[in-house]
């Protein structure tokens, strides 16, 4: 029941009871109206900044995890990224150069295909991660590119390969012993610590080390050019074999214990030649193997391609890089 209303006139002095016009009636509806909006609105307002609906935490989820998995699939794409460089590494600087090839520009293999008018479709949907989706699509872009350049170049090199079998025959391509895990490069190419006199110097081959007595093998078909024993050198290189690959190629095993062929042989790629020693200027069982190119002693790492995959290849660069004490 509503209250009734009274106020007090001084004219009559007494107490007169109120009207409540329709005007009164509306306005103090409106006045609560207002209230209750404002009031709604603002626990609206607190609920969304202060707590979730479960829709919105099912988003957060979803969201959280395709974060985490776009992280995955960048580094993926680094990883493949990385093998591409490494693959074109080796076609510039060992394939191409042995067939005498023209290098690959960086150019050709850096270079994009546009603007973002290739992007237009992604970036008409609006979305709210727009340049992350688009800087996806220009890596995985970017990559196909990369490889299909690389494959051509492959193609190309196979074509020249056929062309010269002798050639492909003769050149040092293989690891001078038995090493499937990899783990016997002891020692670079580069300047490393002489372990006699402990300066800095520059070695001109690889150290494999290895037990006294392991097979050493010519690393490409040739003829055994010049032979050096134990009982002719007594420092230096020991017993040491030089094999002529012909093609301006010649490598040399030295440090042997034995050598098994004799100067003038003609010798296939993968047959023993002599057995690791420790001959000469030498600290610990092990094979010092050169590689020299047209007189010039160049980094044996760079011919060892034959049997071996990407990953062992780089396993070995990093080995190879490693500025330590060689053995000799």
């Amino acid at each position: 029941m509503a209250r009734i209303k009274y106020y007090y006139d001084t004219e009559t002095c007494r107490y007169e009871r109120a009207k409540v016009t329709k005007s009164d009636v509306t306005l103090n509806f409106l006045g609560f109206l207002a209230t209750a909006l404002v009031m709604g609105f603002s626990m609206v307002v607190i609920y969304n900044t202060y707590f979730e609906t479960p829709v919105e935490a099912q988003l957060k989820k979803e969201n959280r995890e395709l974060k985490k998995h776009y992280k995955a699939l960048e580094s993926e794409m680094n990883e493949v990224d990385d093998v591409i460089n490494a693959l074109s590494e080796r076609d510039n600087n060992i394939y191409r150069k042995i067939y005498e090839a023209e290098p690959l520009p960086a150019t050709v293999l850096e270079a994009g295909r546009g603007g973002a008018e290739l992007y237009k479709d992604i970036m008409e949907k609006g979305l709210q991660d727009e340049e992350l989706v688009i800087n996806s699509a220009r890596k995985i872009d970017k990559l196909r590119r990369k490889a299909s350049i690389v494959n051509q170049s492959f193609d190309e090199i196979m074509n020249l390969a056929k062309s010269n079998e002798e050639l492909l025959k003769s050149i040092p391509s293989i690891q001078p012993i038995f090493n499937p895990e990899n783990t016997k490069l002891g020692s670079g190419f580069g300047h490393r610590i002489n372990p006699f006199h402990k300066a800095r110097v520059m070695h001109s081959g690889l150290d494999y080390a290895a037990p006294r007595g392991t097979e050493v093998y010519a690393t490409g078909n040739g003829t055994v050019k010049f032979i050096k024993t134990k009982s002719e050198l007594q420092t230096g290189y020991g017993n040491y074999i030089e094999i002529d690959h012909g093609f301006g190629y010649v490598t040399k095993y030295a440090h042997l214990s034995k050598i098994e062929v004799k100067v003038g042989e003609k010798v296939t790629r993968g047959q023993v030649i002599g057995l690791v020693g420790s001959s000469g200027g030498s600290t610990a069982p092990h094979v010092h193997y050169e590689v020299i190119k047209n007189g010039t002693k160049v980094d044996p790492i760079n011919y060892v391609f034959n049997g071996i995959n990407n990953h062992d290849y780089r396993q070995l660069t990093e080995l190879a890089e490693r500025e330590n004490q060689s053995f000799d």
